[in-house]
């Protein structure tokens, strides 16, 4: 009895610490995105006057959303890479509603890409790099 008392008890810590790990990698992976050089925050107020010129691709996200924490990287890799052609944003939908609902995003991880103030692409869901480079050198390219 004693023996099944102590594998009971060891399993428990085990949980529970995997269970700590798992909450404090998740807090770190958003920290590291939202501090990004590259990538800067997008608010309501500022929106209309982000898009208006060039070509602007914008993720939006939010924090307890895990497939935007694994697109986040991506993300500050092309902002680094285009930083000369293109602007990138991120705009938390929780904290942004009313960008959110004037582009009626659903689904998230959302990424448009506009042109001139247009949205020209959207990338709905999580998608690995090349896509999103594809579509941003297709936007780039167009008249």
């Amino acid at each position: 009895m004693f023996y099944l008392l102590v594998i009971s008890f060891f399993f428990f810590l085990i949980i529970v610490g995997i269970s700590l790990y798992q909450r404090y990698s998740q807090q770190a992976n958003v920290k590291a995105f939202t501090n990004m050089d590259y990538v800067k925050e997008l608010t309501d107020e500022a929106f209309e006057t982000a898009i208006q010129n060039g070509v602007t691709l914008i993720d939006f996200w939010a924090p307890w959303c895990n497939p935007c924490k694994r697109q986040m990287p991506v993300i500050q890799e092309i902002a680094k890479e285009k930083k000369e052609e293109v602007t990138c944003y991120k705009i938390n939908v929780d904290e942004h509603k009313s960008t959110a609902r004037h582009m009626k995003i659903k689904n998230i991880p959302n990424i448009i890409i506009f042109k001139d103030g247009v949205p020209v692409r959207q990338l709905i869901g999580a998608k690995p790099k090349h896509l999103i480079m594809k579509a941003v050198e297709s936007t780039l390219q167009e008249k």
